[in-house]
């Protein structure tokens, strides 16, 4: 039997470490029991702080349990199938609970666990009976929609003193000598972790009856995969220029571990003098970062990652020993809430660039003049009836909405519009048409016969006068005449008019 089991917890008091969470997990067991149904449980932490252990220990107050472990798959299929069936269906020892325990459920992924986290999703919201799940990494982009919907609990890892309590322990009960260092330097190498040192003084003192420094040499320095925010909280707590090395073997893109960096900052370092030297450092290791990108010569990420991590520690002239909460980088959400104002600005931007013919970039480049035009009605209004926009695009070179005044014309003014232009109409029409105003009198005769009064003011010889008079006798006497023919032509057409129609039933 190997040690992890033999000398496993057998209840709750034996674990080792976490004592808050220790008593959180054996209230949540209670009120199971007591028939009050809970969350589910997602303990969250590195290995070897005794997450499956406890999960272990609480499904012994249950009469039965169900497991599905990382080495099993996890398909949507499978999952539904039997983690699915037993989350519905009875215990088979009468009423009892069965729990369910789901090991490393970050590690779900690849085509062969497809749906593996949809399908765990579905089970808690359908499911009657307790559910206990483990995880590794509790930044793990898998566990996001897994999180709202469970009791997350994090568990920290085991204190190097309490490991080596447990290593004594072991030596005593298994009858081996030893020597402390020696255990100790078991407890450091773990990093934490209880099953790995465990497992470590199995291997050195199998078949032997003492150990020593000697027998370290057996194990070589453990390669630990690192958590990002740890790396992060090394560069700035500490100047040592190993441990910085190490913490900076972390599996993240290196874009990401300097949005952290730079983020967390001003939350470790006081002096504006260091923060000062280690924003330039983060600013060197983004241009050698861009120029990796651009060029694709990726060797200039060890540049990036040196001034990223060496860079910014050694900016500090002295280490800070208080507390920093770090957080995330808050560029993904500032992106993400002004989405919806870089949408609108390059939808402005390709209207104005379609009619000034360039192109988003050189139309996004005017935006300040029109900000400054758009301050006049009216001039806004034309240019945002000549490009299209509407009420929100406006707004994003104006606050207000335009409001343009149309001048309305009053009655009167109307009425002697109206009158005016009938009378141009008139003119109009009698000017094309060829006739005067005086009836029967073509325009022509009258320019040809009728001379102007000036013309008959200024003769002053008598023959002048006397042939104005003949010609007013004569254009008399041609109406008179022109009338006579009228009034003759009406009186016969009235006859006509009498003759044709019928005076009598036998009159045709």
């Amino acid at each position: 039997m190997l040690w992890t089991e033999k000398y496993g917890p057998k209840n709750f008091e034996e674990v080792l470490g976490n004592i808050k969470v220790k008593k959180e997990i054996m209230e949540w067991t209670e009120e199971w029991l007591k028939g009050n149904p809970q969350k589910c449980l997602l303990l969250v932490g590195p290995p070897g702080t005794g997450k499956t252990t406890m999960a272990h220990l609480a499904a012994k107050e249950f009469s039965e349990f169900v497991e599905l472990n990382a080495s099993d798959k996890r398909s949507y299929d499978i999952i539904k199938n039997t983690i699915g069936e037993s989350a519905l269906s009875r215990s088979l020892f009468g009423e009892g609970l069965k729990l369910i325990i789901l090991d490393e459920v970050d590690g779900i992924h690849g085509t062969e666990d497809r749906g593996g986290t949809r399908a765990i999703g579905n089970i808690i919201k359908d499911g009657k009976h307790p559910l206990i799940m483990m995880a590794n990494d509790p930044y793990s982009k898998r566990l996001t929609s897994l999180k709202t919907k469970c009791n997350v609990i994090k568990l920290r890892k085991v204190h190097t003193n309490s490991i080596v309590a447990l290593l004594k322990k072991i030596c005593v009960k298994e009858k081996i000598e030893f020597e402390e260092h020696v255990l100790r330097t078991l407890a450091k190498q773990s990093k934490g972790d209880l099953r790995s040192a465990i497992n470590d003084l199995e291997a050195i003192a199998a078949g032997k009856k003492k150990v020593t420094s000697e027998d370290l040499e057996l194990i070589g320095k453990k390669d630990e995969i690192v958590n990002i925010f740890d790396s992060v909280r090394t560069v700035l707590k500490s100047r040592n220029i190993h441990h910085i090395k190490d913490a900076m073997k972390v599996e993240a893109q290196p874009n990401f571990i300097l949005e952290l960096v730079a983020e967390n900052i001003p939350r470790e370092y006081e002096k504006a003098e260091e923060i000062s030297k280690a924003y330039e450092m983060v600013s060197l290791a983004d241009t050698y970062l861009g120029r990796a990108f651009q060029t694709r010569a990726y060797t200039y990420w060890k540049y990036s990652y040196q001034f990223m991590s060496l860079g910014v520690a050694l900016a500090k002239a002295e280490t800070y020993k208080k507390f920093a909460k770090y957080t995330t980088s808050s560029v993904y959400t500032k992106l993400s809430k002004n989405r919806a104002k870089r949408d609108l600005r390059d939808a402005v931007a390709e209207k104005i660039g379609e009619k000034l013919h360039s192109s988003k970039k050189v139309a996004r480049e005017q935006f300040p003049y029109f900000e400054i035009m758009f301050q006049d009605d009216e001039i806004a209004y034309e240019i945002a009836t000549y490009f299209g926009l509407d009420d929100k695009e406006v707004k994003l070179f104006r606050s207000k909405k335009i409001k343009v005044k149309k001048a309305k014309p009053t009655r009167k003014t109307s009425a002697k519009s109206k009158s005016n232009t009938e009378k141009d109409v008139k003119k109009d029409s009698e000017k094309y048409s060829g006739k005067s105003n005086k009836p029967g009198i073509s325009k022509s005769s009258k320019e040809t016969s009728s001379p102007s009064k000036s013309d008959a003011e200024n003769s002053k010889t008598p023959k002048t006068r006397k042939t104005v008079k003949k010609a007013k006798r004569s254009q008399e006497k041609e109406e008179k005449t022109s009338k006579d023919k009228k009034a003759k032509s009406g009186e016969e057409s009235s006859n006509s008019d009498k003759k044709d129609k019928q005076t009598s039933l036998f009159n045709f």
